[in-house]
């Protein structure tokens, strides 16, 4: 490239790096719960799944603080808070953070409609930010 080309180019890039702005933390995760029971029959178990899939150049922080505080409606989740301890999620091959998942069994007493619900605070990082996420999620349950 010759000297004239990237003197005219410099202040192009500065402008779209300008217009850029803040990355929204929202765009380097999905939080999904894809894989959970949604109907079960009255006295048995079922399962509520949390992952929080970490986009390219993204993790979840494993020193910063994750919390999850569940509760259940007409279900009675097995534990009512977990931490990043609790997790399943395992390193894939050529990943150097895992993305948590957890697996968090809940028990139906009577037929009807209920709901387990969590509340999700973790840290979403990159090489040049780590912030503090807050999400709360809900997966209906039919008892039979």
């Amino acid at each position: 490239m010759n000297r004239t080309l990237l003197l005219a180019a410099a202040p192009i890039w500065a402008a779209c790096s300008a217009l850029a702005g803040p990355v929204d933390p929202t765009t380097l995760y999905e939080l999904t719960t894809q894989g959970s029971t949604d109907k079960v029959k009255a006295g048995e178990k079922g399962v509520m799944v949390i992952e929080i899939r970490s986009k390219v150049g993204a993790h979840v922080s494993e020193e910063a603080p994750l919390k999850i505080e569940l509760t259940g409606r007409e279900v009675r989740p097995e534990k009512d808070k977990l931490t990043i301890k609790d997790s399943v999620g395992k390193k894939e091959s050529g990943q150097q953070y895992a993305n948590p998942r957890f697996e968090i069994p809940f028990q139906a007493a009577a037929a009807g409609k209920g709901a387990m619900e969590a509340k999700v605070t973790f840290f979403i990082c990159t090489d040049k930010l780590c912030v503090r996420q807050q999400k709360a999620l809900r997966v209906d349950v039919e008892v039979l």
